[in-house]
């Protein structure tokens, strides 16, 4: 996936501040936060979208991916406050780059219903 900007961060080719990076995974800051703590966690592998995702993939990246949140999230000191975890899924979902992602959010409240 030579255009997908994901995969640029993952190869280098585009900056980004790394706060967790591991041989299935990367975290990093988003570049227009929506929380005081927003961080994009993502697998190094290109998986288009959760629906897209395979039984190998849920074997062995998203355990890895919820693993990395939850790691984050005590670094972070966000985890007794509270945070939001979101994966946008498709067009109609919010979805805006084509490549498995989760924002973390934490450090204010959030609020019911996102929109």
């Amino acid at each position: 996936m030579s255009e997908c900007i994901f995969c640029k961060i993952v190869k280098g080719e585009i900056p980004a501040t790394i706060l967790y990076e591991d041989d299935k995974v990367v975290a990093f800051k988003d570049i227009q936060p929506a929380a005081p703590n927003h961080l994009l966690v993502i697998p190094k592998k290109h998986i288009q979208s959760m629906a897209h995702v395979t039984e190998e993939d849920r074997q062995e990246i998203l355990p890895q991916i919820f693993k990395v949140i939850q790691d984050l999230s005590v670094e972070l000191g966000i985890k007794e406050e509270g945070f939001r975890i979101v994966n946008n899924c498709g067009k109609q979902g919010g979805q805006t780059v084509d490549h498995l992602h989760f924002h973390l959010l934490g450090g204010r409240q959030m609020l019911w219903p996102p929109g």
